[in-house]
């Protein structure tokens, strides 16, 4: 293996002090980290029963945004520039319209749809802080699932927040037109 293949192989490690610019990490090779107001935030491995709700959701959106042409949808490890963040939501979309040509490098757009699914060890209000950020930088609507009460947050705006319970179906309203799921099936 020659030096240049070596690289390819090589991630880069976060700084001893945690600490870098923005665009110093926009620049690095730094994986499984997100940004946030200059400090490194890890994301560690997640549960298997996060794993499970991430690809429901994620099965249920790709199917209906593939077969209706409607955009692209990403999944965990996918960076999008929030402000002066660069997050990682558990599924993302983004419109055909707002794609942007060079996909090479974080997102420098929010998505139009961000989908957090809680896990044990998150604290709920960085949870509700990520959430009001995705908003605030553009992205339409926020779905954060929740688990151990089966309930999904829908976050239009910081006046516009509904919990839809195993009852109800959750919709793409404007974002995703025409798709719906029973919220049940995301837990199952």
């Amino acid at each position: 293996m020659d030096q240049q293949d070596a690289h390819v192989f090589k991630q880069e490690m976060p700084p001893e002090h945690g600490k870098m610019t923005l665009e110093e990490f926009l620049q690095s090779d730094l994986e499984r980290y997100e940004y946030v107001k200059g400090e490194l935030i890890p994301m560690p491995p997640t549960s298997g029963e996060h794993g499970e709700i991430s690809s429901n959701i994620q099965w249920y959106l790709y199917s209906h945004v593939r077969a209706n042409q409607l955009g692209r949808v990403y999944i965990a490890d996918t960076g999008f520039q929030i402000g002066d963040r660069v997050l990682m939501p558990d599924i993302a979309f983004v419109s055909s319209a707002r794609l942007p040509d060079d996909r090479q490098k974080a997102f420098s757009i929010p998505p139009d749809l961000a989908v957090e699914v809680v896990s044990r060890t998150d604290i709920s209000h960085r949870i509700e802080e990520k959430a009001f950020a995705y908003l605030e930088a553009g992205t339409q609507m926020v779905w954060v699932l929740k688990p151990v009460s089966e309930t999904v947050m829908v976050y239009r705006s910081k006046t516009d927040i509904r919990v839809l319970t195993c009852e109800n179906t959750l919709t793409g309203e404007d974002v995703i037109e025409g798709f719906s799921c029973q919220v049940a099936q995301l837990f199952e």
